[in-house]
């Protein structure tokens, strides 16, 4: 709910400043009461328990910073707090939290926060700049996940100017900056000492966070079962960004093996929440005497939200899989249309761009105002991306048809260097064309084998493992892996997620987001013209040039994606508000529902 983006640029250094918006369009004005979405007259009491969205039966450390091990599910919403929060109407703006004002220099070179006073970490301290500044160093530090030195990149130094008055300077004028420093994780400089030495910050692992939030970690069972207790004597309860908001007094994560032990968990009342992401769960499954009664409800729910980027990705940094002939060839052996007719009761909806139903994909030819971005770059990019209309994933609809599909891809493959001998596809070194699809759930398997039949029409021996999750975590972090199923959430407004996930300082840094191992100049270019946005015609652009050259690259099969959000409850126990326009249930629930 805080990773936004953005920059609206105070005249000269007064303070006053409590919100920050990206093109200034900024909807509550100071002193407002509280998020409209919310019921200000909320009670407070009461437990929630759920099953976290990712499949974790177990964690091993309480530092969710660090790249070794796994951090507990709801950790980071609930005990952290950040400088500014964002809220679930607007996008690209948020309000003052840690930090009551904000001002930002005329030149756009560095953002100042002034802390409020009232904000205390849990162990009864204030929050101060020297435990901002000791966070950010421990973030952008070597024993952190390399994910936060590239997200904060733009910072060129941390600066204390008072005992509650930080600076932020920055390497460029970035419309990006004041927002991402404001999304900044805060802990205090206490967390670690011991006996007056502190622990190097990714040993830090048993101690519980010394933090703000509105939950403390409660009873913790056996690594796999989480509770957070509400602290009652939270400093910011009165806050107009949390009025209404926590209004539990605990909240429980339970862990399953795999969703269908969570499915069944949740019909025998061991929590209360729950989403279906798999379709034939949904209409065949939650249904029956219970949901009839109303003893568990079950709802779709709309959404405005842009789509969740999500596909299968290559691992570019393995020799097979660099020429992107053989990428878009592998694209041709999925017939999206069976399997959503087949599969998914035509529930879901094509993945067709990074950026899927919003105002940032690309279509058709290359409009003269991304020529504009584009024509520097000729040299870097791709065959096609200037003179071809951008790619659109295959279908198989009449009159197209997956034997048209698999012949294209054939003659992808030759032309790759790729021919088949003895039913099996090899190089000019008799090396087969081999393809491990990796994941750590077997949920995906009956999407995955008809694509795996498919790949075989075509001489290519694939398989499907699925692991343990730590396993799985241990790999994705060593790039040990061939092909991959991911999913991101979607970006109202996308900015300094790209370069983590995309940028090519990133490619060979193990722990990095980077996962399909993108280099590309053009790409790295198009990432700094997004961050270089100052209007929100200028980042349209920029965004749809860069979703232009990344499809030309096929570096993953697109999946598909749901308008609606299937989420179920027990009935009776709990009030809500109407759901917000952009918003994920889970988050919803947590931070705006209530104990009946």
């Amino acid at each position: 709910m805080v990773s936004l983006i953005g920059a609206f640029v105070l005249a000269g250094s007064a303070w006053g400043a409590h919100a920050y918006a990206q093109f200034g369009d900024i909807k509550y004005p100071a002193g407002f009461s509280h998020f409209d979405y919310v019921d200000p007259q909320a009670p407070k009491g009461g437990e929630f328990s759920l099953a976290p969205p990712v499949i974790a039966n177990r964690f091993d450390k309480y530092n969710p910073f660090t790249l070794k091990g796994t951090a507990p599910p709801g950790l980071s919403a609930l005990v952290f707090e950040t400088l500014l929060v964002g809220n679930f109407e607007e996008p690209s703006t948020a309000y003052g939290l840690l930090a009551e004002d904000v001002a930002v220099s005329p030149d756009g070179r560095s953002a100042t926060f002034r802390l409020h006073p009232k904000a205390r970490f849990h162990n009864g301290d204030p929050v101060l700049a020297k435990d901002v500044k000791h966070a950010f160093d421990m973030l952008t530090s070597k024993q952190a996940s390399p994910q936060y030195a590239a997200y904060f990149g733009g910072v060129s130094g941390v600066h204390i100017l008072g005992e509650r008055t930080v600076r932020f300077d920055f390497r460029r004028p970035d419309a990006d900056l004041p927002l991402l420093v404001g999304s900044l994780p805060v802990f205090s400089h206490k967390w670690g000492l011991v006996n007056g030495q502190r622990k190097p910050f990714d040993q830090i692992v048993s101690e519980h966070p010394i933090a703000s939030g509105p939950y403390r970690i409660g009873k913790v069972s056996s690594g796999r079962d989480i509770s957070y207790e509400r602290d009652k004597a939270y400093w910011g309860a009165e806050l107009n960004v949390r009025r209404g908001m926590f209004n539990f007094d605990r909240i429980t994560y339970r862990m399953y093996l795999d969703n269908v032990a969570a499915f069944e968990g949740f019909k025998a009342g061991e929590f209360d929440f729950i989403e279906s992401y798999i379709s034939k769960d949904w209409v065949r499954q939650y249904k029956g005497k219970r949901f009839d009664s109303g003893e568990l409800v079950k709802k779709t729910l709309p959404h405005r939200n842009a789509a969740n980027f999500q596909g299968f990705i290559f691992n570019t940094r393995l020799d097979k899989f660099k020429d992107v002939r053989v990428r878009q060839a592998i694209g041709l052996a999925m017939d999206y249309e069976w399997m959503n007719r087949q599969l998914f009761y035509g529930i879901y909806s094509r993945i067709n761009s990074y950026f899927t139903n919003s105002d940032y994909e690309a279509k058709g030819l290359p409009g003269a105002d991304e020529l504009a971005l584009l024509e520097p770059l000729r040299q870097q990019l791709r065959p096609g991306v200037l003179a071809q209309p951008v790619p659109q994933p295959p279908v198989t609809t009449p009159p197209h048809s997956l034997r048209d599909n698999l012949r294209q891809a054939r003659d992808l493959l030759k032309q790759a260097g790729w021919v088949l001998k003895d039913g099996q596809l090899v190089n000019p070194q008799g090396e087969p064309l081999t393809i491990e699809l990796l994941d750590n759930s077997p949920s995906m398997g009956r999407v995955v084998t008809p694509l795996l039949r498919n790949l075989e029409k075509l001489g290519i021996r694939a398989s499907y493992r699925v692991v343990d999750y730590a396993v799985y975590e241990k790999r994705m972090k060593r790039f040990e892996f061939e092909v991959v199923s991911l999913a991101l959430p979607g970006q109202e407004v996308p900015g300094a997620e790209l370069r983590q996930f995309y940028h090519s300082s990133l490619a060979g840094v193990e722990g990095s987001d980077n996962l399909t191992g993108i280099a590309d100049p053009a790409v790295d270019a198009l990432i700094e013209r997004v961050a270089q946005a100052k209007t929100r015609p200028e980042l349209v652009v920029a965004l749809r040039a860069l979703d232009r050259v990344m499809r030309h690259g096929h570096y993953f099969v697109p999946h598909w994606y749901s308008r609606t959000f299937r989420v179920a409850w027990r009935g009776g126990r709990f009030g809500m508000p109407e759901p917000p326009d952009h918003y994920r249930p889970d988050a919803w629930a947590l931070s705006c529902w209530w104990r009946r």
